[in-house]
């Protein structure tokens, strides 16, 4: 029997607000956990672009079944100028048989992401007027790796 409290609020609906390249550091494991400090990127979209900024990072965590799960924090440099700060939380399901592909840094952006779960959710903070909007968006990103790092397709949740 359905719930006669729910109500139809409509499907969520996304928006591309931008691509994301983070070039990455050696790995650096620390007990359960691995950090992949960010040595910079790019970002590029309809409303904003710039640089990632050197520092921030993934200090993820590897399951036993395959799953790698992220706790992300990076700066970004807008091409003005302006600071925002990105976080995101997410999940990297890797199937086994793609487990040693992914693991190989010289063959691992060659792996197809089609055969990968790999979803965030970014948040945005910042003092910039300019970019003061960022403050209240949710976002949904979709991972995949590339030659030298990681990259992301951002969209806005509307």
């Amino acid at each position: 029997m359905k719930d006669p409290r729910i109500k139809d609020v409509g499907d969520v609906r996304t928006e591309h607000l931008f691509d994301l390249v983070v070039d990455l550091d050696d790995p650096l494991p620390i007990g359960p956990r691995v950090l992949f400090g960010a040595a910079g990127g790019t970002f590029d979209g309809p409303r904003l672009r710039g640089e990632v900024v050197r520092g921030g990072g993934d200090w993820a965590q590897f399951r036993k079944d395959g799953t790698m799960t992220l706790d992300v924090r990076l700066t970004l440099r807008t091409h003005d100028g302006a600071l925002v700060h990105l976080s995101y939380g997410g999940r990297w399901v890797i199937p086994a048989d793609l487990r040693d592909a992914v693991a190989d840094p010289r063959r691992r952006h060659e792996v197809d992401p089609a055969g990968y779960y790999f979803r965030t959710n970014p948040l945005f903070e910042t003092g910039s007027p300019d970019y003061a909007w960022l403050n209240d968006v949710v976002g949904v990103g979709s991972g995949y790796l590339v030659d030298g790092g990681i990259a992301y397709r951002v969209a806005e949740v509307r």
